[in-house]
């Protein structure tokens, strides 16, 4: 168990290292010259070699590979002389359409992508596992006919669909929403709570849809074991039996796609953000991919790279404290 433990950081650090190498080579070879998308149209190609120069784009590919990675954890020098520019640690680069800090673009959108990926993954959680839970104790009467109905339906629509709907009846018609906008719980906890609540609802309705029947068939396989036969005879209350022996076991894949579903969340939600327009790390993506800014995609991959490795580090924990069976013991 120590060992585990021990390999998860290093396997962490491997990880992102191999994803920032990938993306490097991605957007910083197979693009368009970054120096002449800066540059414009109408520019001479001495200028263009001054941007390359300041960028250091003119130095081998490696030394600008690990002058990106030494920016990340000291901070990073562009240009020379009276042009110096020093970024500082955690430095992801200069935005090529405005020219700002790209780590406090991402730090000043992030509260929005986290506000919705929070909010969404509790509204889902419990409303996916609660119907679940139900539609499988009540299996095959018209309760759980409906419930799975509902969720096979409402799988079906795309986000996009449902934040129209929603807009067009919530805020247009019925008038009882605001337009959502990016407000701080501490300036107004209600206009907060109501600009927020139908990005919540668009994004945890395919989710909840999905952990309802993925509950449902967990929950109906674990009553068939025959450790739950074994508790019925010994006459526990079926409520203490159902908490206690069926609805932990059936978690435990719940743990395992909650952990990705919201580590990926994190990372944007790019188009319930896009239609609400809020302007998170979701939609700065789409708007840097549409500009091809490059320094803020990579940016954007990074971060959401690494909340999937660190989610998957958090799922192996959970694992270990919901289904003792998993844990490895020493030999």
């Amino acid at each position: 168990m120590m060992a585990r433990y021990v390999a998860w950081p290093a396997g962490v650090v491997v990880i992102l290292f191999l994803v920032c190498l990938f993306t490097f080579v991605l957007f910083f070879t197979l693009q368009p010259d970054p120096a002449v998308m800066i540059c414009g149209k109408t520019c001479t190609p001495e200028r263009i070699d001054q941007i390359r120069g300041v960028l250091g784009l003119d130095r081998p590919f490696f030394t600008q590979f690990f002058g990106f990675l030494a920016g990340i954890f000291a901070g990073r020098d562009y240009g020379e002389g009276a042009n110096l520019v020093h970024c500082p640690a955690p430095c992801l680069g200069y935005s090529f359409q405005t020219n700002q800090s790209v780590m406090e673009m991402v730090v000043e959108r992030l509260p929005v992508s986290a506000t919705v990926a929070i909010g969404a993954a509790v509204l889902w959680l419990l409303v996916g596992i609660a119907a679940g839970l139900l539609s499988a104790v009540k299996e095959g009467t018209w309760i759980d006919r409906t419930a799975m109905g509902l969720a096979l339906g409402g799988s079906s629509i795309p986000n996009y669909v449902l934040a129209l709907a929603l807009q067009y009846v919530l805020v247009v018609q019925l008038q009882v929403l605001p337009f959502p906008q990016a407000v701080a719980f501490s300036d107004d906890p209600l206009t907060w709570f109501q600009s927020y609540l139908m990005p919540w609802i668009v994004l945890a309705t395919g989710y909840a849809c999905l952990y309802a029947r993925l509950t449902r068939a967990n929950v109906i396989d674990t009553l068939a074991e025959n450790f739950m036969r074994t508790a019925r005879s010994k006459g526990l209350p079926p409520l203490l039996t159902m908490r206690r022996h069926a609805l932990r076991p059936a978690l435990t894949p719940i743990a395992t796609i909650f952990g990705m579903d919201f580590a990926g969340l994190l990372g944007g939600a790019l188009i319930t953000e896009t239609v609400f327009g809020l302007n998170g790390v979701g939609k700065m993506a789409a708007d840097s991919i549409a500009k091809n800014d490059q320094p803020v995609i990579m940016a954007v991959t990074l971060l959401a790279a690494f909340f999937v490795v660190v989610g998957n580090v958090v799922v192996d924990l959970v694992y270990t404290r919901l289904d003792p069976r998993v844990r490895i013991t020493s030999p």
